[in-house]
Formats: C-alpha cells, structure tokens, sequence
C-alpha cells in the first residue's frame, strides 16, 4: 500500500528534481519569451510544467504562452479518443486566457515540424514540455532538439506523475514490491500542495487566437466516426473534479467506502474511481487526487490505501516500465522467464483460434469475453478485472504470443477511452507476458504466465448478471444512436 503521512499544505515551489535540461541554450532567457508546448498534462490547475513556465517567465522578464499540436496520426485515435481530448482543450483555452491571459497556440502536423516553427516566429528562449515515457513523444522531442536554434534552451517536466520517474528509480524495476519503497521515501518531498498560479507579469503582444474548436471538433469527429464518442463521462477539468469531489457523485465524497472491497466486482462499474479518462488526457493532476485523498483517510483507511496504491505505485510503476523497456509493446519488452515459457509452448494447440475480425466482433464461443469486448466497444472502458480476462483469453485464441500481444494492444488502444497509456501497454503486457507478475504454475499455452479461466471467473462474481448487464447496456446504447441518426437525417431533410 502506498504510506501517505500527512503532506505538506505549504505552497512550494517546483521541486528541483522535477525538471529535466533536455537542451541548455546559448541566449539568455531575457532575450524571448517562454513557451510551453502541452500534451500531456492539458489542464490549467495543479500543473507543475505550467508553474514553471510563467515562473521563468516572470524572472526574465518575459511573456510566456501555451502551444498545443494535434498530431495528423497519434497511435490510431479515433472520433471517441480526440472528440474528448479537443471539447476539453476548447474549455482549456478559454480558462488560460480569461484567468491568467496566456494566449493559447493550436496547432495541426507533426509536432517536430510545426513547434520549432512557432519558436522562431515568437523568438522564444524556453521551450518547457510535458514528459511522456512514449517513444513516439520521446522521437519527437529529440527531432525537436535538433531542429531549434542553439539560442533556445529546452526543459521537460514531469507533471503527470507524483514522482519524478527519473527520480523515483535510475532503472527498470521488477514489480511493485520493488518500487513502493522508493517512491513512499519521496512522497513527503514531492506529494505537497500547488503554489497559487498568478498571471504572468508581462503579456503577450497578441492575446486572442482564435481557434475554430467547432469545426476542428466536428472534423475528428468525421475522420474517426469508426469509434464513436461516449456519452457516460464529460470532458474538462470541471467534470474531472466533479467526479473526484462533486456533491452528487462524487468518488471520494459519495463513492469511497466500498472501493477496496467491489473495486474487482464488474457488476459494481461505481465502486470505481471514473477518474481514469481524466488522468489519461492530464484533465486533473493525480497530485491532486492524492491530496483530497488523504483528508478521507480518517474516515475510510483500507479504501484510501488501496486508491493510493493504484493511483500512485501501479501508475508510476507503469511509467517506468515504458521510461526504461522500450520494448514495454511487444514479446520483446517481457523478461527472459516469460519470453522463454510463451515460446516453449507458442505451438501448443488452442482449443480455438480467432481471428482478429472476429475477436473485434466478439464473435467468440465464450459469452463472458464477448460482454467484455462489447463493453469496451460501446462503453469505452472495460471494467479492470474483466480487461485482465479479456487479455490472457486473447493469449490462448490466437496462433501465438506475439500476435496475441498486437491484437491485445490494438484493441485497447482502438477503443478504451484512456488507451495508448502506459497503464494499458503494462495491463496487457502483465496479462500476457507476465511483467510485474512471477512465474506460476506451468501449463498448456500460458506455460509459467498466471491462468484466468471462466470457472475461475463464476467463482469471484455473478458472470451471467454481467452479461445480462452488457446486453442492457449495447442495447440502449444502439437505441441512443439510432435516435440520434433518425434526428440528424430528419434536420437535413427539412434543411
């Protein structure tokens, strides 16, 4: 369990050990402005990479500015995925420049193109970035090095986890058990209260870009109709706080008791957190969970513990493993014991072998995996247990480890609303390589990798009323879309 003693309420400055020098400059920032190129961290408040910006900023002198690019491709988004991120950016820009008057920058391309760009144009002096452990981030940040001038000096912060990841651990580690103790030593260091963000002291010459969200929205919306929105979880940071603290339904005011207990109950979807989305597109600081957290720990101890756990020793357990394995997607990225008993056994015989249309369909002879996969498709998000069933399923129905594993992937990313994440890529890899498991029994197919069977399944739950429930569930959601379908053609008709 994470250890959470009670955190510092003094506003403090950025931690030193946050910000990382990807690039020292030969200009003095008092020469240009300070930009911050966002992506992963797309809020205003509890934003250690936006602190640092405007403190920069204000100690040069200079005005500072918000960038943001929308990547033509970004690991196959679809209309569920960037209609969630781009409604939240469009609130964003508002509240950054109505509350503190940064202007907000958006941009279309590729990001190694269009942001060394705009820091010629503006002259800036700083660039301050997000930290991402994804290697297509991580490519684009080095192009972005070479492209700049060497007057601009680049700094990377690590807003999104509690942690630093390059300081809770210089390695890759095994399993939670080997980074709980490092990163509960620095939590009195690191898990402390945001400093009040003030406007910055000198403005931007230009204050209003205007963006047309409306057509940029409707655009994705088209291109990536595939994948449709989903109507169970709003976008932006005042949603995402209503369902950390909101009076109705809020999860740690209305939710909380019960988490430790029917968090793993997929017929109990409210006994979990919701928060998921919000923390994927950095709509709310996980800093900011833990601390509202802690002030329930009194009142509900196990279930505060076991949030903490999830929130913050499995999360940044899964940045570090995608930080140091670059392999974190493929066979490749398991350790030598697992890669060595999937392939000792990657031409057992499967009692079925799908393909993946008819995974992608659920068109499977067990009805538990197919609620799962139809939950995810039409809910966009697959109740965590039933996501560990639904991989090591894929595991034994496909020709072979290294296909089981692009097809898991693909998948989540494809339709989970918080997929292309570390904790999805760690999530199938621990259900299909073992990463951060241990060897267990050996046996046909799974060779040493942990078993998950339907019988197993029927033991923990009541399978039949889950998929009963998904049933309800595709049901009013094709009835919703139907109806949505019958009352646009009607508007076009009598246009």
């Amino acid at each position: 369990m994470a250890s959470l003693s009670s955190p510092s309420t003094e506003p403090k400055s950025l931690p030193p050990g946050r910000i990382r020098v990807l690039k020292e400059g030969s200009q003095p920032l008092k020469k240009g402005p300070v930009v911050y190129w966002m992506f992963r961290d797309q809020r205003l408040k509890d934003n250690w990479a936006l602190i640092h910006a405007v403190d920069q900023a204000n100690k040069a002198n200079v005005p500072v500015s918000v960038a943001f690019n929308l990547f033509d491709q970004f690991l196959g988004a679809k209309a569920r995925h960037l209609g969630f991120m781009l409604k939240g950016l469009s609130q964003l820009q508002r509240s950054i420049q109505d509350i503190l008057q940064i202007p907000f920058f958006f941009f279309q391309g590729e990001a190694e193109e269009t942001i060394p760009k705009f820091l010629e144009e503006c002259g800036a002096s700083l660039l301050v970035t997000d930290f991402s452990p994804l290697r297509q981030i991580r490519k684009c940040k080095d192009e972005i090095c070479e492209k700049v001038s060497d007057s601009v000096t680049i700094h990377e912060v690590d807003a999104h986890n509690i942690v630093p990841v390059w300081v809770a651990s210089h390695k890759l580690e095994y399993s939670a058990k080997t980074i709980r103790g490092k990163i509960n030593k620095l939590l009195p260091e690191y898990l402390t209260d945001f400093p009040i963000l003030q406007p910055p002291n000198k403005k931007w010459d230009a204050m209003n870009q205007l963006i047309d969200w409306d057509s940029v929205i409707a655009d994705v919306l088209r291109k990536g109709a595939e994948v449709p929105e989903i109507e169970w979880c709003e976008p932006g940071e005042i949603a995402a706080m209503e369902v950390l603290m909101g009076t109705k339904d809020g999860f740690l005011t209305k939710r909380l008791k019960n988490y430790s207990t029917d968090r793993n109950i997929p017929l109990k979807p409210r006994a979990l957190s919701c928060l998921s989305p919000y923390l994927h597109f950095g709509q709310i600081s996980a800093q900011r969970c833990a601390l509202e957290a802690h002030r329930f720990r009194k009142l509900h101890a196990q279930a505060v513990d076991t949030f903490l756990e999830e929130l913050i020793i499995r999360r940044e357990l899964a940045d570090n493993f995608c930080y140091y394995q670059p392999h974190y997607d493929s066979l490749e990225g398991a350790w030598e014991w697992a890669r060595k008993t999937l392939m000792d056994h990657a031409s057992d015989k499967r009692e079925h072998v799908y393909t993946m249309e008819q995974l992608e369909k659920a068109q499977t002879a067990d009805p538990l995996w197919n609620a799962s996969q139809l939950e995810m498709v039409h809910f966009g998000k697959m109740h965590g247990f039933m996501r560990m069933y639904w991989a090591k399923k894929i595991l034994e129905w496909t020709k072979g480890p290294k296909e089981a594993i692009e097809i898991c992937i693909y998948l989540n990313d494809k339709y989970e609303i918080d997929g292309r994440d570390p904790n999805g890529y760690v999530g199938c890899m621990w259900s299909i390589c073992g990463v951060h498991d241990q060897g267990w029994r050996e046996r046909p197919v799974f060779g040493k990798i942990r078993y998950m069977n339907y019988a197993g399944c029927k033991r923990k739950f009541d399978v039949d009323g889950y998929i009963a429930y998904i049933k309800r569930l595709v049901g009013e959601t094709n009835k919703r879309k139907a109806q949505s379908q019958l009352s646009q053609t009607t508007k076009q008709l009598r246009c």
